[in-house]
């Protein structure tokens, strides 16, 4: 594993508390999602939406949203990470790319996109399942890549969901997933909490 990689992992604390007073610029928070859409996704659907939440009135719709939770109007920018439905509808287009970049044959993507109809088109659990995998997919992608920028990041799973898709005018197959911080922490951030004894978690067979 590269050294950096392997501290920052090791190293990375959620933080709770940001300084208000040290914004970001639009070039770095396009970076972030950037960075956030190279995560991995089945069949490469991308299902994914990032919303950046970095205007004041924006903030403090979402900060009601989010039980008041003070961090969402302090941090720099809370990114809304939505998984989407239906990913097998756009498949074809999602790989388009690949195929005019030479990287991925046309037998091959073909493949794909009946193997994804096949699977998804009448499976609406499977479809939210995988939303909900890629959104995760993504935001851990945005904390690292955002922690590697030398920010601090959050995570935050308590809002409302009807009234984060209404406030912020989601689609019907966009779901809200997870809510991730980032910005300059106001203060020394605590060590990283102990984990519990791999023995308890992991094994090997």
């Amino acid at each position: 594993m590269n050294t950096s990689l392997h501290t920052l992992i090791e190293k990375r604390s959620t933080t709770s508390h940001f300084d208000a007073s040290k914004p970001l610029n639009n070039s770095q928070i396009t970076e972030l999602m950037r960075l956030a859409t190279l995560a991995p996704s089945a069949y490469h659907f991308q299902n994914w939406k990032l919303i950046a939440v970095c205007s004041s009135s924006a903030k403090a719709r979402l900060k009601d949203i989010a039980m008041g939770q003070a961090q969402v109007e302090e941090a720099a920018v809370t990114f809304i990470i939505c998984g989407t439905l239906m990913p097998h509808q756009q498949l074809a287009a999602a790989l388009r790319p690949s195929l005019d970049a030479g990287t991925l044959p046309q037998e091959i993507a073909d493949s794909w996109v009946a193997s994804a109809h096949a699977s998804y088109a009448d499976n609406p659990q499977l479809q939210r399942d995988e939303a909900i995998r890629s959104a995760s997919l993504a935001a851990m992608t945005l904390i690292l890549a955002a922690e590697g920028m030398g920010l601090s990041t959050g995570t935050i799973g308590g809002f409302d969901t009807p009234a984060l898709i209404e406030a912020f005018s989601l689609k019907a197959d966009e779901i809200p997933v997870i809510l991730v911080t980032a910005g300059y922490a106001s203060a020394e951030k605590r060590p990283q909490k102990p984990r519990r004894p791999l023995s308890e978690v992991a094994e090997l067979v």
